[in-house]
């Protein structure tokens, strides 16, 4: 095992790890006292996140199990880590460490929604998950509360996911899109997943044979690349959103959600043209088009966490 850490300090700007990790961006990190999702501590706390980090491209070719916690503040707080490489990269790229997250919160409009959302939760960052897992995650996400997605992505790795061993502990690794494509509809809805269940066995296979491939949007435009997404079953355009967002870097995208169309309303309904396509080009444009995801993600965990 490989142990090391990261000085907050030396970051541009803050970082919040459990702000981070339980904002309802990723579902593929467990926290070591079982209470993911359940209990928000005040800036981050000390437990340990665990997960098993899949294959990104021009980062990691392989599997690696990951653990890290937050030790002291959001500005000169440490991140300890244990791995079983040098995990400083997989956790610059995984939460966007190299963002000058003040730049970035700068650079958007100045409005008393935002203000709040971004003194509440300080320190939070956007996610860059492995696409494949963030694509399952989010087809599952419908009407359904971030607890209750958790754990369908916990039930999924620990059921159908290889084991990977980190010194004397093992790790659920998320499925493969082949484990996946190959389960029945029947075997995941014994895991929960409902009406989800055929999108998500459908899915897998469109990923295992190579008819779909999530990373191909990467080098699309970001409406083009949205659009792409919709090729995967179970997947419209808030899901689409949500995995150009939190995986695939398009920080521009919103997704509209129950969260941010309450927003909206009550807001601003300026922002409300009937379709989609239309209102998410307005509220870009109201929370400023090249951080839009950014200013997005504050104001749905703001809100949800009950700010306001």
């Amino acid at each position: 095992m490989e142990r090391g850490a990261i000085d907050v300090a030396d970051l541009s700007g803050p970082f919040d790890l459990q702000a981070t990790v339980e904002s309802g961006q990723s579902y593929l990190w467990n926290r070591a006292d079982g209470q993911t999702y359940d209990e928000l501590h005040a800036h981050g706390g000390d437990e340990w996140y665990e997960t098993v980090v899949d294959p990104i491209p021009g980062v990691t070719d392989e599997r690696i199990p990951l653990r890290v916690r937050q030790v002291g503040g959001v500005h000169d707080g440490t991140l300890e880590w244990q791995s079983s490489t040098d995990a400083v990269p997989l956790l610059t790229h995984l939460f966007r460490l190299d963002d000058d997250l003040d730049a970035i919160l700068d650079s958007t409009p100045d409005l008393p929604l935002l203000r709040r959302a971004y003194e509440r939760y300080e320190g939070m960052r956007l996610t860059r998950d492995p696409a494949f897992p963030c694509l399952i995650s989010f087809i599952c996400s419908a009407q359904m509360r971030v607890a209750r997605i958790h754990g369908m992505q916990r039930r999924l790795r620990e059921t159908y996911g290889d084991a990977v061993a980190l010194d004397d502990e093992t790790y659920a690794a998320f499925p493969t899109p082949s484990q996946l494509a190959a389960r029945t509809e029947s075997e995941l809805r014994d895991l929960s997943l409902g009406y989800r269940a055929p999108y998500v066995q459908r899915t897998a296979e469109m990923v295992a044979t190579g008819e779909a491939d999530p990373l191909d949007a990467a080098d699309r435009p970001y409406e083009e690349a949205r659009e792409s997404l919709t090729r995967f079953v179970g997947v419209g355009n808030k899901v689409a959103d949500c995995v150009a967002l939190f995986s695939l870097g398009f920080l521009q995208a919103v997704p509209l959600d129950t969260w941010i169309r309450t927003t909206i309303e009550e807001y601003y309904p300026d922002c409300d043209r009937g379709s989609y396509e239309e209102t998410s080009r307005a509220v870009r444009a109201q929370f400023g088009d090249d951080y839009a995801g950014y200013a997005q993600t504050y104001v749905f965990y703001y809100l949800r966490a009950g700010g306001e």
